[in-house]
């Protein structure tokens, strides 16, 4: 078996910016093989290493090649993994079961192309729970920053009615048969395992991933005496509007390079 986060294929991609560089890698992962872009700007440097982790499900919220040129813009060498049974990687999806591997080892294959020995965790909606995994399960990570992040499984099943049916599938059942199922997918539990500062980024309005999330994982974090800060946005929704959404991203990277 090869060794993971060892490359298999690396391959160019197409880049919707000048500055940037882009390459779709199949990497190896508990054994399958499993894809991710890697953005990094053009211009040589001493890059921090950024693991975005992206949300969604399958080919809802895929990672979008626009969105981490954007942060390789602002001066970070970033990859992205699109978990295990996602555009012909070996597998399945499972949300933050075995799949929160392919995060964990992601980080492995980030590290090749920075001389950094840490790296930072980007993760949005259920990339926040692969964040936090990453975050527990890793020794390596100087920050982590979930925006609109899921911090347990329960509370995103019982929000998302339209998901029900979906997580009752991957997961085996409902909260009510299956509860022990659903806590180990819950990175909320294992908070004191999280040694790199957290920022929490959260709009009160956001119908997709309550707010509620960030409030038990921020209230979770203190009780731990982690170090916790908050950017909570009044009356935005899980997507931030434009213009919003460009300077917390900004915003963000210097909040991440200034740890």
């Amino acid at each position: 078996m090869k060794d993971n986060g060892s490359i298999e294929t690396i391959r160019s991609y197409p880049s919707p910016n000048p500055n940037v560089e882009l390459f779709e890698i199949l990497y190896w992962s508990q054994g399958l093989r499993v894809k991710g872009l890697l953005a990094k700007p053009k211009l040589e440097g001493n890059y921090d290493a950024l693991l975005y982790l992206r949300g969604g499900l399958q080919s809802i919220g895929m990672v979008r090649p626009s969105r981490i040129a954007q942060f390789a813009c602002q001066g970070f060498v970033v990859f992205a993994p699109y978990y295990r049974g996602n555009r012909g990687g070996e597998g399945r999806d499972e949300i933050a079961g075995e799949d929160r591997y392919d995060a964990v080892y992601a980080a492995e294959v980030l590290k090749k192309f920075v001389d950094k020995n840490d790296i930072h965790l980007f993760g949005f909606s259920r990339g926040g729970l692969m964040a936090l995994w990453t975050a527990i399960l890793r020794d390596d990570i100087k920050s982590v920053v979930t925006w609109a992040g899921v911090s347990s499984v329960t509370s995103m099943y019982m929000e998302r009615v339209d998901m029900r049916r979906t997580l009752k599938r991957i997961i085996g059942g409902s909260p009510n048969k299956e509860q022990e199922k659903f806590d180990e997918r819950t990175p909320l539990f294992k908070v004191n395992d999280i040694n790199a500062p957290v920022l929490l980024i959260h709009g009160t309005e956001d119908e997709n991933v309550s707010i509620n999330q960030s409030y038990d994982l921020e209230q979770k974090l203190i009780e731990e005496n982690k170090q916790v800060e908050t950017w909570y946005s009044s009356g935005l929704g899980h997507h931030y509007p434009p213009n919003v959404n460009r300077k917390t991203v900004k915003a963000l990277c210097e909040w991440m390079r200034s740890r």
